[in-house]
């Protein structure tokens, strides 16, 4: 059995990957301050709270634990309030992650699977983006997602500190079990807000940019399911684990689906009408996103198995039905 050191993983994506870990036979140990995550989504392994930018805490973590490897996955991942409020983003996706990236160095260049995002692309100048796509990132979020990447790659050429680096596009869905799925009311992710406006236990579903120069005029983007996402995280461990270098990889569902088209295939899985109001478009946000995701394919045998829309749309449909008051 490895120790995995989840950081994050009291979170949506991070609570997926330790149930993925634990039914492969892994230790996840769930690091996270609560900030946003819950107690209650660490299962599969055991929960030390705290907080990675705490370089002391952090190496007690790697004292008493000593992890085969780390799942670095703790982060500010809110684009639009990384915009009007970066300090926090900042602290966290750069304080926090070199914290980690450093206290892996010192335990014995220990390897790390990072969280990286899209939203390093920024406006890409042609779709599909592959990993060999210039990176522009417009917003906070993904400036300093762009610098965890640099860090790594300084690190593995200055100490030979190895790291697959996973860039996902739009996570979505939820545990097809009903185990684990997106707890907040609040979200910021766009399936869940608009199953939720269609049940009528969320507000109408404000539709940011009507203008964009896509089809329909809605911002285009690659939605993939969090099980897939999960399922990555393991061959990347695998691969780490067995002496593997680095890779840097997209996470995508491999097709573009605009906001308006989403918004139909929510009204058709669940069979009510969403409630949309116009708004402008936001800052931060590009036209246009999807991935090409060949090189996963080659490198890690992984495709995106379960990120057909509608099957998103469903697993989150029962979850948000299941949890909600």
């Amino acid at each position: 059995m490895s120790i995995v050191l989840v950081t994050g993983g009291a979170g949506y994506i991070g609570s997926h990957v330790c149930k993925a870990l634990a039914a492969s036979s892994h230790l996840p140990v769930t690091c996270d301050n609560l900030s946003g995550g819950k107690a209650e989504a660490v299962r599969w392994g055991p929960l030390e709270q705290g907080d990675i930018a705490d370089t002391g805490w952090l190496a007690s973590m790697f004292e008493r634990h000593r992890p085969d490897a780390v799942m670095h996955l703790a982060a500010h991942a809110d684009v639009s309030a990384s915009v009007s409020d970066p300090s926090p983003c900042y602290a966290t996706n750069v304080g926090g992650t070199l914290a980690v990236v450093d206290a892996a160095r010192r335990y014995g260049n220990c390897p790390i699977v990072f969280s990286s995002t899209c939203a390093i692309y920024g406006n890409a100048p042609g779709l599909p983006v592959t990993e060999d796509t210039q990176t522009a990132p417009v917003s906070p979020y993904g400036a300093t997602k762009l610098i965890g990447e640099h860090a790594l790659q300084h690190y593995r050429v200055a100490y030979g500190l190895r790291s697959v680096v996973l860039r996902y596009f739009n996570a979505a869905g939820a545990d097809p079990d009903g185990e684990a799925g997106e707890r907040h009311a609040t979200t910021t992710l766009a399936i869940p807000k608009a199953i939720r406006a269609a049940l009528g236990i969320g507000p109408t579903f404000l539709l940011f940019g009507t203008d964009y120069s896509t089809p329909d005029g809605s911002a285009v983007r690659d939605y993939i399911h969090v099980v897939d996402i999960a399922d990555a995280h393991l061959r990347a461990l695998d691969r780490l684990l067995s002496g593997g270098d680095n890779l840097t990889l997209n996470l995508g569902g491999g097709r573009g689906i605009s906001v308006l088209e989403m918004l139909k295939a929510v009204e058709t899985v669940t069979g009510r009408r969403v409630p949309v109001e116009p708004q402008p478009r936001r800052a931060g946000d590009p036209s246009a996103l999807y991935a090409n995701v060949d090189r996963a394919a080659e490198l890690l045998g992984w495709t995106p198995r379960s990120s057909d829309i509608r099957t998103i749309i469903a697993s989150s449909a029962a979850w948000i039905e299941k949890t909600s008051d």
